[in-house]
């Protein structure tokens, strides 16, 4: 198991084992924030916080909400609204940079063609 958290450690987050790799994405969002993502079920991630904790911003198009902490801003997670979806986006900038360094990195096009480039 691996953990990480936001800046305060208001928000922690536990995931089963480190990913395959990470996805830099170029989108509006991703591009701000840069986020490097991963996805898991649902049932393998643990967050830790109090619902309080965590604030969430709605992208224009309703597909998705990005998850922050309301301390420190750190972005920790997003989650879909795509019906039956069972699957959840990880901020891995949250976790310990010496794991993450390990981990390829794929671009992602998110802005464009929304196809790896590779």
């Amino acid at each position: 198991m691996i953990t990480g958290s936001c800046h305060c450690g208001a928000v922690r987050i536990e995931l089963p084992q480190p990913p395959e790799s990470v996805i830099s994405c170029n989108c509006s969002i991703c591009r701000r924030t840069a986020g490097l993502w991963v996805r898991y079920p649902q049932a393998d991630v643990r967050i830790h916080a109090n619902p309080e904790q965590l604030d969430e911003y709605i992208r224009g198009d309703r597909s998705m909400r990005s998850m922050r902490c309301k301390t420190c801003g750190c972005i920790t997670h997003w989650e879909t609204f795509e019906a039956g979806a069972d699957y959840m986006g990880i901020n891995m900038r949250n976790f310990d940079p010496a794991i993450v360094a390990t981990i390829p990195v794929r671009r992602f096009d998110g802005a464009d063609t929304w196809a790896f480039i590779e």
